[in-house]
C-alpha cells in the first residue's frame, strides 16, 4: 500500500507515524511545499513546544474548542491528552505540567519534540519530501493521483491532507474543487489593539484573575489579562478572541470590551469587600492597600480613573467615590480598534468544513481514500496546548486508515 501525507507539521509527521505503526508494510511519504518540517512546532510556546493540556476530563479538554468541540469529544475517546504524554514520554520525552495546566517538554525546549518525531519517521523508514508543493488530487480508478507544483504527477491508494491551516480562502481551493466544503477562514487567537487608550502606558502588567466581555455580544472570558504596548493580551484575551473569532471579524475589529478587574460579578460583594477595607483602615491611603490582587500600578490607575487621588484616605472616598471606585472594578470599559496576530504560530478558524468529515475515521466524505488531520480542518483550540492535542488526535485517528 502506498499511502501519502501532504504536510510536514505536526498533524503530518504524526499521521505518518500513526500509518506506519498501523500498517508497518506500507510505503508512507510525507511531501512538504517548503524547505522546513515542523516549522509550527519550533516556534510555540516561546520556544519551549505547548504539546498538550494537563486537562484529563474529554468533556472538560472538548470545552477549549470554539469551533470542533462536538467531534473532537468523540476523537478523544481513542486518543487523548493522557495518550499524548505517554506516546511522548514512552519514547523519551519527559513532559510536565505547569500550574496554568500547559504541558511542557521538562528540557523546555521545542527541538525535543522535533527530535523525536525526526527520529520516529527515520526508524520507521517514512519518507520526507522537501520542496514539493501539490497542486491538486483527483480520483483516477481505484487510486488517488496527486500532481505536484511541476506538473509531475504521482498515485497512492491513501492520500491523508495535513497541509494545515490558510490565512485566505485560496489556500483552500484546490480542496473546494474536489467536492469539500469550505468555511471562510478569519483569524483566531489574537490581542486587542487599543491605539486611543492610555492604558497601554502599564505595558507588562499581568491581573490575574478578570472578567472581559464584548459590548453588545454574549461573548465573555476569564482568566489573567496582559498590557502590552499596543492594548490588551493574555489568556483572558485570546480565549474572548477565539470564541468571537467570526463576530469579531464581522465587526471589522471595532467594538468595546467590558473589564471586570476583581475576577466577581456580584456588585454588592466588592462594596462588601471595599467597604470592609474602609471600616479596617480608615486612615490610610486609598493607594496602599490593594484588594482583589491587583498589581500596583494598576490599582493607581483605575484610583486616578475613579478621580481618587492616590493622596486620599479610605475613610474620606465617602459614599460616592466608593461607588465610583467598584464601578470602575467591576464594568471598566475600553476601545478596540484593530488586532494583533503572532505571525509563526497564527490560528485561523474555517477550513474544511466539519460536515465534509467522518470523524470516526477522518476519511472524506466526498472521496474514499482521502483522510485529513490538523489545522486544514475548520477545527481551532484556545491557547494552552489545545491546537496541538487536535493535531495529535486527529493525526493518530487519519493514520489508522480504517
Amino acid at each position: 500500500m502506498k499511502i501519502a501525507v501532504v504536510g510536514a507539521g505536526a498533524a503530518g509527521f504524526f499521521s505518518a507515524i500513526s500509518a506506519k505503526e498501523h500498517h508497518p508494510d506500507a510505503s508512507v511519504v510525507i511531501f512538504e511545499k517548503s524547505q522546513k518540517v515542523l516549522a509550527k512546532v519550533k516556534v510555540s510556546g516561546g520556544g519551549r513546544c505547548n504539546v498538550t493540556n494537563g486537562t484529563t476530563s474529554i468533556s472538560e479538554l472538548a470545552k477549549g474548542y470554539p469551533r470542533g468541540e462536538k467531534q473532537l469529544k468523540k476523537a478523544f475517546s481513542t486518543f487523548n491528552t493522557t495518550h499524548t504524554r505517554d506516546w511522548f514520554e514512552l519514547r523519551s520525552v519527559p513532559l510536565y505540567t505547569q500550574e496554568d495546566n500547559r504541558v511542557f517538554p521538562k528540557s523546555n525546549n521545542s527541538q525535543s519534540i522535533i527530535d523525536c518525531l525526526l527520529k520516529e519517521s527515520k526508524r520507521l523508514g517514512i519518507d520526507i519530501k522537501l520542496g514539493t508543493g501539490i497542486r491538486s488530487v483527483s480520483e483516477k480508478e481505484s487510486a488517488l493521483e496527486l500532481t505536484f507544483m511541476d506538473g509531475t504527477s504521482s498515485d497512492f491508494d491513501k492520500v491523508i491532507i495535513a497541509s494545515g491551516g490558510s490565512p485566505n480562502r485560496n489556500g483552500f481551493d484546490w480542496l473546494e474543487a474536489f467536492g469539500h466544503k469550505i468555511e471562510e477562514p478569519v483569524p483566531s487567537l489574537f490581542t486587542f489593539n487599543m491605539p486611543t487608550e492610555n492604558i497601554k502606558e502599564l505595558m507588562g502588567v499581568v491581573v490575574e484573575n478578570t472578567l472581559v466581555s464584548i459590548q453588545g455580544t454574549k461573548l465573555k472570558s476569564n482568566g489573567p489579562l496582559l498590557i502590552t504596548h499596543w492594548g490588551m493580551s493574555g489568556p483572558a484575551i485570546l480565549k474572548l478572541s477565539a470564541f468571537g473569532a467570526r463576530a469579531l471579524h464581522g465587526m471589522n475589529y471595532e467594538f468595546r470590551v467590558s473589564v471586570n478587574w476583581a475576577g466577581e460579578q456580584n456588585y454588592d460583594i466588592v462594596m462588601s469587600v471595599l467597604s470592609e477595607v474602609v471600616e479596617a483602615n480608615p486612615n490610610k491611603l486609598a493607594s496602599n492597600i490593594k484588594p482583589f490582587g491587583i498589581p500596583e500600578r494598576m490599582w493607581l490607575f483605575l484610583l486616578e480613573r475613579s478621580d481618587i487621588p492616590s493622596t486620599k484616605k479610605w475613610s474620606e472616598l465617602g459614599r460616592k467615590g466608593l461607588n465610583k471606585l467598584v464601578n470602575t472594578l467591576t464594568n471598566d470599559e475600553y476601545e478596540v480598534k484593530g488586532k494583533t496576530t503572532f505571525k509563526e504560530e497564527f490560528v485561523t478558524c474555517g477550513g474544511v468544513s466539519l460536515e465534509s468529515i467522518n470523524f470516526n475515521t477522518m476519511e472524506s466524505r466526498v472521496c474514499k481514500n482521502l483522510y485529513f488531520a490538523g489545522e486544514v480542518l475548520d477545527i481551532d483550540g484556545i491557547t494552552g496546548g489545545y491546537n496541538f492535542q487536535a493535531a495529535w488526535t486527529t493525526g493518530f485517528i487519519a493514520g489508522k486508515l480504517n
